[in-house]
């Protein structure tokens, strides 16, 4: 091969590498542009239907992939629980426990107990009326529907709009007994009036307090 053949390979590979460089990290780019917000939602959505977690009150934070669990838990299982959720996400590169264990408050345990109780009235009627398959459904109580309840619910309904009209948003909510405090910002005026829309239709939430902020666009 000639001197100029190899130098015209040569360079060719280089044009190559270069470019092939600049496609991966455009798409990682891409990948990591709702990441974090998205990720937030995801954890939350994923705490809603986990019985173990009942009386848990946890706050997510998530910076380039790594998530951050702070707020009560009642038991040593329901932080494990909640570690090994956050963990297995998509995305997540480390998770930081910050968690600490505290007794559930009173009135989620009479809720609990309210909603255990009646679920084994119905599972009695249920049984009566159509015996095995009463039995199995009645097996499944739920998670009490507490402060740290209602937080992953409304996290999840946002998940379900995230490409639609609450992406690029970055919401924190805080629930003091059933009163929801929405501090954040969002991309429009229709994305806080969704978002706050979403917060007062979820289960158990006695009001809502809008401080969203609509983020100025650049031109």
């Amino acid at each position: 091969m000639s001197y100029l053949g190899r130098s015209t390979g040569m360079f060719a590979l280089a044009v190559l590498t270069l470019t092939f460089g600049l496609s991966t990290a455009a798409l990682a780019g891409q990948v990591n542009t709702i990441k974090d917000g998205w990720l937030v939602m995801k954890v939350h959505s994923e705490f809603v239907d986990e019985d173990v977690l009942s009386g848990s009150n946890i706050d997510v934070d998530v910076k380039n992939g790594v998530v951050t669990l702070q707020g009560t838990v009642p038991t040593e299982a329901a932080r494990a629980r909640a570690l090994e959720v956050a963990k297995k996400n998509d995305g997540v590169k480390n998770v930081v426990d910050q968690l600490r264990i505290a007794p559930a408050a009173k009135g989620t345990m009479d809720k609990a107990a309210d909603k255990t109780a009646s679920a084994a009235d119905k599972t009695e009627d249920k049984m009566d009326k159509a015996g095995d398959k009463s039995a199995s459904a009645a097996k499944k109580t739920g998670r009490a529907i507490d402060d740290g309840w209602i937080k992953s619910k409304i996290y999840t309904q946002y998940l379900a709009d995230w490409n639609t009209v609450l992406d690029d948003s970055d919401i924190d909510i805080d629930v003091d007994n059933n009163v929801v405090t929405l501090n954040g910002t969002v991309k429009s005026a229709a994305a806080k009036a969704k978002a706050v829309s979403i917060a007062k239709a979820t289960d158990g939430v006695k009001d809502v307090k809008d401080n969203l902020k609509v983020a100025a666009t650049s031109r």
